[in-house]
């Protein structure tokens, strides 16, 4: 029975692969830092430049936005807000619903929970792996999302990558195993520019997913010191009660 499960376990892995179709391309790991402002500022400016146009965020508000990663209000009705939208309301966008199913096939999806539905591995991945499909109707497809209905709007940014794709063969048939992205035309941006970029774009889309988690770790660190400092009190008030038992 033992050597069952063992067996069971060690195959979970290759099920899930052919559940999922076959080959998945292995995510990346991006490190999110909720306590760095500056890259939630610019990951803020990054989703309302480039995002915010086809995706909302209807769940969150701009002033909320602003406060919580310091961003003083005049310069985030400036910098932020590019619609006649008051600071107060959501970050909503102008484009119709049947305008944009006409554009894209259905609706693009609201943000706002994107990286609690997914995470931020895959977000970060995807980000990076759009390459050049002549085939779709946006000329680009996605090594982590087959098929994707979008264009890639960073793409001046990251610059043009061109794909290869990678097969073995298994009885006779060949299985696709890999993919190699290679950048066919630069972006304004380096690659580790670029990576950085995308790592600020992920990291405001975590702390958009849950805005109190920044508030609930000031809290908890509040907590926590205050059971410490009970804590003392409550052993020199056990030690004042014993005396007198012994």
């Amino acid at each position: 029975m033992k050597k069952l499960l063992i067996a069971l376990v060690a195959l979970l892995p290759s099920l899930a692969t052919a559940a999922g179709g076959g080959f998945q391309y292995p995510l990346e790991e991006v490190k999110i830092d909720l306590k760095d402002q500056p890259s939630l500022q610019r990951g803020a400016a990054l989703f309302m430049n480039y995002c915010l146009g086809c995706h909302q965020m209807q769940y969150q508000r701009y002033q909320r936005t602003a406060e919580d990663l310091g961003i003083p209000l005049d310069l985030a009705k400036d910098n932020l807000i590019f619609s006649d939208q008051k600071i107060g309301e959501k970050i909503t966008n102008a484009m119709p619903v049947a305008d944009a199913a006409s554009f894209f096939g259905k609706q693009p999806p609201d943000l706002t929970m994107v990286a609690r539905v997914r995470n931020p591995d895959w977000i970060y991945t995807y980000l990076k792996t759009f390459y050049v499909d002549e085939k779709k109707t946006f000329k680009v497809n996605n090594a982590v999302f087959k098929d994707v209905g979008m264009p890639h709007v960073l793409e001046g940014l990251q610059g043009t990558q061109e794909a290869e794709m990678v097969y073995d063969t298994v009885d006779g048939e060949k299985t696709l195993v890999g993919i190699k992205l290679t950048q066919k035309e630069p972006g304004t941006l380096t690659p580790a520019e670029y990576d950085q970029a995308i790592t600020d774009l992920v990291n405001f889309l975590e702390y958009v997913g849950e805005p109190s988690k920044l508030e609930s770790h000031k809290i908890g660190t509040w907590v926590l010191v205050f059971l410490a400092v009970f804590f003392v009190f409550i052993f020199l008030l056990k030690k004042e009660y014993w005396r007198d038992v012994h």
